[in-house]
């Protein structure tokens, strides 16, 4: 390859979105960021929404900004979101509502509802999803249980990146590896879960087909290309699903290795050929989504640096606002272990007070209380990779392999405290990098689409080639194993 290719990666996170174009040229990619903006949730009476119409504001302003820094030589347009969350669209294709966010209280109380329709066992055999009260699956279950007109006027059911490329293309697109996200699709059938819909009273005729990631889907529609004037832009869809995307661009070098996706979520995984549907997977209450040829993402969803972000918003409304460098200062040089606890407990789903919420939960342990804001942090950072290690061992076990390196991808590579103390809990190799996987995941699918890439090995090939990792062995493992012995009980 002579030519350098230039791919946009419109990345969008439960924290902020970005723009990012990856450059392509023989087998080296670099990156440029172009657009950056916030994002979040925006509570409104009848609940926690997405301001959708802001982020596609971004996002056109991201795509004109990138089209006129790269003088009109975009190759390409890819879009990522996180998972789960959805948009309802009538008969002309208009967006019905704004889009609810997914630590909406609406799906309180509704696996419970979902399990007096269907067992969960059935549930689980039907999608080989993990249940969380934020999966798609509960929030149209709430919806069908407080009869919402938004059901019967809706047409056509879209996730939020699908709601996307169709504002950007005008092609009504389900994306695989985001549906499968849902709870309402059946892995190994590639199919929607049909029996799950209809137990739950949601309207069969809302699903359409699924594509595949890595799919040219069409151009950039007229107005937005003139608004823009970024011209007719071919749109791929990559891998949607912001996860899928970021372990495409994983530098593994063996079959038999983890990831963690850090950011606001925590996902560990490893990566395998087939859906593991068993009364173990079940037990551990693990999921299966869709990944990129032919591959799965057997997985766990774990709270991640959610808990550092709504400590950090809770100090700063109290006058002290703090940088994460700062607080991860203030981590590291607090006493170890002086508590451990559950970090995906329910008392932390919910925006609010979290420092309080820690010293309410080591309270009600009989644990010892933090008091600072470093002991506050630590315990979380520590309890975050004792996760870690009790996810490894169930994901050993059902895959029967030892899995080794960890590769840590994603914005939560920043924080070193967490990489080490993960290193340091599972007794493996912590590779990290790169830090933009989920934008250079996207890029390279595109790339992939375009036919300028053949193969997932070719594209993990130009990740080693072109971003330098940062490796973290093990350490002090004694003092690790003897709080993972109190962290079990936790657990239980």
């Amino acid at each position: 390859m002579t030519n350098t290719r230039n791919y946009l990666a419109v990345d969008l996170g439960a924290e902020s979105g970005r723009t990012i174009v990856g450059s392509l040229e023989r087998n080296h990619l670099s990156l440029t960021e172009t657009h950056r903006f916030p994002n979040g949730p925006v509570r409104l009476p009848d609940g926690l929404h997405w301001d959708v119409l802001r982020l596609w504001s971004e996002i056109k302003g991201g795509i004109e900004i990138s089209s006129a820094k790269f003088n009109k030589g975009l190759d390409s347009i890819g879009l990522d979101t996180w998972g789960v969350d959805f948009a309802l669209l009538d008969s002309q294709g208009a967006l019905l509502s704004n889009p609810f966010h997914y630590r909406d209280e609406r799906t309180d109380g509704m696996l419970e509802e979902a399990f007096r329709r269907m067992p969960r066992a059935e549930i689980f055999e039907n999608t080989g999803i993990q249940f969380m009260q934020l999966n798609t699956l509960y929030q149209l279950l709430a919806m069908s249980l407080q009869r919402s007109p938004l059901i019967d006027a809706a047409i056509k059911f879209v996730t939020i990146p699908d709601l996307f490329n169709y504002w950007l293309s005008g092609e009504m697109t389900n994306e695989f590896t985001n549906a499968t996200t849902t709870q309402c699709f059946d892995p190994r059938q590639r199919d929607w879960a049909t029996p799950v819909l209809a137990a739950m009273d949601i309207p069969l005729h809302l699903f359409g087909p699924t594509t595949e990631s890595g799919s040219a889907i069409g151009t950039l529609l007229p107005y937005v290309a003139e608004e823009t004037g970024a011209g007719a832009i071919q749109i791929v869809v990559p891998a949607c699903h912001d996860t899928g995307s970021a372990v495409v661009a994983v530098p593994a070098q063996n079959q038999d290795f983890a990831w963690i996706s850090s950011g606001t979520w925590s996902i560990m995984g490893a990566e395998v050929r087939e859906p593991v549907v068993s009364e173990k997977a079940l037990e551990y209450n693990v999921t299966n989504e869709g990944g990129v040829f032919g591959t799965w993402r057997l997985s766990k969803n774990i709270v991640g640096l959610w808990l550092v972000q709504e400590c950090k918003r809770t100090w700063a409304h109290q006058g002290d606002d703090l940088s994460y460098d700062e607080i991860t200062r203030l981590a590291s040089e607090a006493s170890p272990f002086i508590a451990v606890m559950n970090p995906d407990d329910d008392q932390f789903f919910h925006p609010g007070d979290m420092p309080e919420r820690i010293r309410h939960y080591c309270a009600n342990t009989d644990q010892t209380v933090p008091q600072t804001k470093g002991e506050i942090v630590r315990l979380a950072l520590e309890s975050l990779a004792l996760k870690y290690r009790w996810v490894l061992e169930r994901l050993e076990e059902l895959t029967d392999k030892r899995l080794d390196p960890i590769h840590i991808i994603g914005g939560g590579t920043k924080n070193r405290l967490l990489n080490q103390f993960t290193a340091d809990a599972t007794c493996r190799t912590v590779i990290t990098g790169p830090v933009e996987a989920t934008a250079i995941g996207n890029a390279l699918m595109q790339a992939i689409g375009l036919k300028h890439l053949n193969s997932l090995a070719d594209a993990r090939e130009v990740v080693r080639a072109s971003f330098a990792p940062e490796v973290y062995e093990p350490k002090e493992t004694a003092a690790w194993d003897e709080a993972y012995a109190r962290f079990q009980k936790v657990m239980k």
